[in-house]
């Protein structure tokens, strides 16, 4: 990874990572304000089933994007210390139930210190963006020597790995600027390098590759 990597004020960061989350819960809430409107019309009664099924989906859609992105994005509580396996599998299961990407689990390690959980999950949302037509996730999360090793392998059909992507996970800016979209990398790679860890992503054949490679910290 080169030396020379782009910089963002704060403020940049904020605004771009706050349009992020913002298009992320814009359709279950979306969904939700029509729901409601359709139970307020008195007038169209038969509906008020489906608006009904519609506000129990949006409901747990959007808790669930809440509850993945509070951890992804935010501090996710303020103190240091290991996020359990089992509550990360719970978070990226609720957030990507009923998706076109099956995601399964090899781990060797019961918990993983908040910092590095905070990448595993953002490398998961650019492993369910490499297979848009879905396929199979495989997230693999080890400890030794000192190292945590976080891989992610998506394989799929038309798996790809965005030119963009590429580029900002390693610390440098797109052509056409940032966006809630290319912020999103740009911040994975922001964690792996705060944490004086590296992070890679490569494609062979029809499967892509994320790589983490991050220092255990002591938390005794």
């Amino acid at each position: 990874m080169s030396a020379t990597v782009t910089k963002l004020t704060p403020s940049s960061l904020a605004a771009l990572l706050s349009a992020r989350i913002c298009h992320d819960l814009i359709s279950p809430i979306g969904a939700l304000g029509t729901a409601i409107e359709v139970l307020d019309d008195e007038t169209n009664t038969e509906m008020h089933d489906d608006a009904m099924g519609l506000v129990r989906l949006s409901s747990k859609q959007a808790g669930a994007k809440l509850r993945f992105l509070r951890l992804a994005f935010g501090a996710g509580g303020s103190a240091p210390g290991i996020i359990g396996v089992d509550e990360l599998k719970t978070l990226i299961s609720d957030m990507y139930e009923g998706g076109k990407a099956n995601i399964s689990w090899n781990e060797s390690v019961e918990g993983i210190e908040k910092n590095t959980a905070r990448l595993l999950l953002n490398l998961t949302m650019l492993a369910v963006q490499a297979v848009p037509r879905g396929g199979e996730i495989n997230i693999a999360a080890t400890e030794a020597g000192g190292t945590t090793t976080v891989h992610l392998a998506a394989t799929g059909p038309k798996s790809r790995l965005d030119v963009n992507v590429e580029k900002t996970l390693a610390g440098k800016a797109p052509e056409d600027g940032f966006d809630g979209r290319t912020i999103q990398p740009f911040y994975a790679g922001m964690i792996a390098r705060e944490l004086k860890g590296s992070v890679t992503a490569m494609v062979d054949g029809e499967t892509v590759n994320f790589t983490a490679h991050i220092p255990t910290p002591d938390l005794t």
